[in-house]
């Protein structure tokens, strides 16, 4: 698996993506603080490295040379809570891995977290922030979930030909109506229902599935069913 920022071939994925903008750098603080610069509707902004990735809640994305796919991409407005679960489906296609969705923007690999999204409302305008572990082969170990790779999950790709499937199926997915985004991530997802889980904020219970908006529904052990609007769920 190439591992050096000599290997991708940015004019090769532009002739692939004809009539896209694709603004690619050595390296960058953020490609979702680029792209704010400029929200040209379509536009996709990628990096070999990134100094300051962001996850959500502030947390950061780490982000070595050469080992991932770190790109941003400007969309049209659609409702954050969809559009991160259209994401994250776009993800899993591009991968191809069989990966599991945990509500709600992790993608994950045998449990272990291989790819993340990010939503940002900007105006009339989404900047949808994607990071995906490629070739990755080792990961600091004080990590709130176990990362992997692709590299390391046996799904071997190069990173033109990742990036190209990720811009399609993104245009596919978020397409898509609501009831049918919603329908698809619930079919994908091991966590959407049934799934013994904490939220964030303290919260335990069982997933319910997901009501039209994309919000995750949770069921308390006193019968108590809550919809959670923000924050992350872990498996208990």
């Amino acid at each position: 698996m190439p591992n050096s920022a000599l290997h991708f071939n940015t004019d090769s994925v532009k002739a692939r993506l004809p009539g896209r903008r694709i603004d690619w750098f050595e390296s960058i603080d953020s490609t979702m603080i680029e792209a704010r610069r400029d929200l040209q509707p379509g536009r996709i902004v990628g990096a070999e490295e990134q100094t300051a990735g962001m996850g959500r809640h502030g947390r950061k994305w780490i982000s070595p040379a050469g080992s991932g796919l770190y790109v941003s991409m400007v969309l049209a407005a659609k409702p954050v809570p969809l559009i991160m679960l259209a994401l994250g489906l776009a993800t899993r296609e591009a991968i191809a891995g069989g990966a599991d969705l945990r509500w709600p923007n992790d993608v994950l690999l045998d449990g272990k977290k291989c790819a993340g999204v990010l939503a940002q409302l900007e105006g009339d305008t989404i900047i949808a922030g994607i990071g995906i572990n490629v070739s990755q082969t080792e990961f600091p170990e004080d990590l709130e979930t176990p990362a992997t790779s692709l590299l390391l999950e046996g799904v071997i790709v190069s990173r033109e030909d990742l990036l190209v499937a990720l811009v399609e199926s993104v245009e596919r997915y978020t397409r898509l109506s609501s009831d049918e985004i919603v329908r698809k991530f619930t079919d994908a997802s091991s966590y959407v229902a049934g799934k013994r889980v904490r939220v964030e904020a303290g919260l335990e219970g069982v997933t319910c599935g997901l009501d039209p908006a994309g919000f995750l529904r949770v069921r308390e052990d006193n019968g108590t069913e809550t919809t959670i609007f923000a924050g992350g769920v872990r498996p208990l």
